[in-house]
């Protein structure tokens, strides 16, 4: 290992500062095998990031391991004033960091990745502002004894990331865990890792050595021996719905808490009294078609009143149209790529299912980019499918990609029926005028996260989580960390 080097100044600086190094109690930690990282808008190599073996991932477990008693016993409020210095850190780099990100996931820098990095800063300083706020309860059990509870640290927090929002979702994992002195090992996602390695260098100038470590590597190697190593005291995954059914499986078999965001096939209603307006740019920003649809809270299934149906989708071509697919690093690219071959060819299995349905309609908008300086592979185009039966997989199953389906409808309880008609329930909106009609809805819609009139990403103070096999838990707010990254104790005192 070696002392951390300063940190890079340019993305190409970046991809070289982690080659085949793990961030590891402070330090570089390098490991002997590598993967590829590419960019997907051009398919060259950007850098070759650590595949981790189990015992790369067993370092940086004991690292955690060894330094979590003395970060635990730092009190809670200097935790986190630590973790809000780290957070205005990130600020000052935050073009580098969003420079980065945008090369490594193909998502636009104008439109996803810049706004990704000051959500992320943001959650951060959110949860170090919380740090008075990890305490418990006294209890009136009995006037002639002290009887109270009190919250702690679990230990050694895994925290795996995907490669859709990594940085957004690191910090929702990171910023409760360090706060509440736990401390953790990321995963970062083989896809996308250099972003969260620059971020997570960023913020380990500013806490104690171990407190936080970053690996990366595949699932299969990495990713298992980092959720079955013995230390761990708690997993919190985002990812797929496979995955995320077999980390659970290991933590049960541990005995140890288990934290899930998994996949969503969230519903838009659109009411007869909806602003129309209003539901088409919630339309456009809800199913994220300016992340290429790679959202687990996508609009996917979007059910617009029978009255409002030409109007909306005229509305809607029109919107799609103007999109500009192209460079992510352009500034006037507002969507990107698909982020590899394999998400590619899904995406392209499903849209070649609705095309072959008798009956269905697919539409396809905006023009493809046609740069040279551009690979075309994993460039698509916003995708809307119409007149599927409700049990068609397009319908039924998540597609990560900027694949729409839309519905009309007229018999309110038959679309809350549809609605609900799926195994998830992680995000779905409502868009109307009523409030009768809001709080109806918003009652019987079995999703975790409901909106009325906005279709709003993840936000720092909003509770957020799914249900079903959406996942478990939930992010982003005080209750999030004091329920899923701290134990209750219960103390008596008695001194009769």
């Amino acid at each position: 290992m070696t002392t951390l080097p300063p940190l890079p100044t340019t993305p190409d600086a970046t991809f070289a500062a982690y080659a085949s190094s793990n961030l590891v109690n402070a330090a570089l930690a390098n490991t002997q095998h590598t993967l590829d990282v590419r960019n997907p808008a051009t398919g060259q190599v950007l850098g070759t990031a650590p595949a981790s073996t189990a015992e790369d991932t067993a370092l940086a477990v004991d690292a955690a391991q060894a330094a979590q008693a003395a970060w635990a016993a730092v009190p809670a409020r200097d935790r986190g004033k630590r973790v809000s210095a780290a957070a205005r850190a990130l600020a000052e780099h935050a073009e580098l960091i969003a420079q980065v990100l945008a090369r490594e996931t193909g998502k636009a820098i104008r439109t996803e990745c810049r706004g990704e990095v000051a959500v992320a800063s943001d959650i951060m300083d959110f949860y170090g502002n919380l740090g008075s706020e990890i305490k418990g309860q006294t209890i009136p059990y009995n006037p002639r004894m002290l009887t109270m509870t009190t919250r702690e640290p679990l230990g050694v927090v895994a925290a795996i990331v995907p490669w859709n929002v990594p940085l957004v979702l690191f910090a929702l994992k990171v910023g409760p865990a360090l706060v509440a002195g736990n401390t953790v090992v990321v995963k970062a996602s083989e896809e996308a890792p250099f972003a969260t390695f620059l971020m997570a260098d960023i913020l380990m100038r500013h806490l104690p050595a171990g407190v936080l470590n970053v690996i990366n590597g595949t699932g299969a190697e990495c990713g298992d021996a980092l959720t079955r190593n013995p230390d761990i005291a708690k997993i919190t995954f985002t990812g797929s719905e496979a995955v995320g059914e077999t980390i659970y499986k290991i933590g049960a078999s541990r005995i140890i808490p288990v934290s899930l965001e998994l996949g969503g096939k969230s519903p838009m209603i659109i009411c007869e009294d909806a602003d129309l307006d209003k539901a088409v740019a919630g339309a456009i920003s809800g199913m994220r078609f300016t992340r290429q649809g790679q959202s687990c809270t996508a609009a996917s299934r979007i059910y617009v009143h029978e009255s409002l149906r030409s109007a909306f989708m005229a509305q809607l071509e029109q919107a799609l149209n103007a999109l500009v697919i192209g460079n992510p690093l352009d500034e006037s690219t507002d969507v990107g790529t698909i982020i590899n071959a394999r998400q590619m060819a899904t995406i392209q299995r499903y849209i070649a299912l609705a095309e072959g349905t008798e009956g269905a309609t697919v539409k396809r908008y905006g023009t493809l980019p046609k740069s040279a300086d551009l690979s075309p592979a994993l460039f698509i185009q916003p995708t809307i499918l119409m007149d599927l039966p409700d049990n068609h997989p397009c319908v039924m199953e998540e597609i990560f990609g900027p694949v729409a389906v839309v519905h009309s409808w007229t018999d309110y309880e038959e679309v809350i029926a549809a609605a609900n008609s799926t195994h998830y329930g992680l995000a779905a909106s409502v868009w109307t005028r009523s409030l009768s009609t809001a709080l109806d809805s918003t009652a019987r819609l079995n999703a975790g996260y409901v909106q009325v009139n906005q279709n709003l990403t993840i936000q720092p103070n909003v509770s957020y989580g799914g249900f079903g096999r959406s996942g478990l838990g939930k992010e982003a707010s005080l209750e999030a960390m004091l329920e899923h990254i701290t134990r209750s104790k219960t103390i008596v005192m008695n001194f009769d």
